[in-house]
């Protein structure tokens, strides 16, 4: 074996451990982290289209692509990324997956209803059956919201009267 072969042996081992690091932090790789993964890659991809090739962004005064911008873009997925993390670590204390899923369906809605901003800013309509689904995932993601709730509020306690 060539020192090439090697190199890239040992760069498929970082890879592959570092990523079954992070599948596992984050509760297991599920389609819905898929799926959130996938649609902050085509909402950034299509705010740089909105802004490089249209110059309709709202994030920048003349509407074109500005570094900063972007920047903090990618930054704002990232912290997204990381309460996701922080949620399912929630949920191995607590023994469940309602956390993270809710976390995962609430930015999942947050960035297809961005995608949908960046369709209609570039021209393209969008179909019902799109803005429909949005709605059932806001509808989910409150319904897990309601739960997680529920697991904070104690149980009604009797009132007390204090008597004298």
């Amino acid at each position: 074996m060539n020192q090439v072969h090697i190199a890239k042996d040992a760069l498929c081992f970082a890879a592959g451990a570092f990523g079954a690091f992070v599948a596992q932090a984050f509760g297991g790789w599920s389609g819905a982290m898929t799926t959130l993964v996938i649609c902050m890659i085509i909402d950034y991809a299509t705010g740089l289209i909105v802004a490089g090739v249209f110059h309709k962004s709202r994030k920048t005064e003349d509407g074109t692509l500005e570094s900063r911008a972007g920047w903090k873009g990618l930054v704002r997925k990232g912290i997204s990324l990381l309460v996701v993390l922080i949620a399912a670590r929630l949920d191995l204390l607590l023994g469940t997956t309602i956390i993270r899923d809710t976390v995962i369906i609430g930015f999942i809605a947050n960035e297809i209803i961005s995608i949908t901003e960046n369709a209609g800013l570039i021209g393209i309509p969008i179909p019902k059956v799109i803005v429909n689904a949005i709605h059932v995932l806001k509808d989910e993601e409150n319904r897990g919201a309601e739960a997680v709730e529920k697991m904070r509020t104690p149980p009604d306690e009797p009132d007390r009267e204090d008597k004298e």
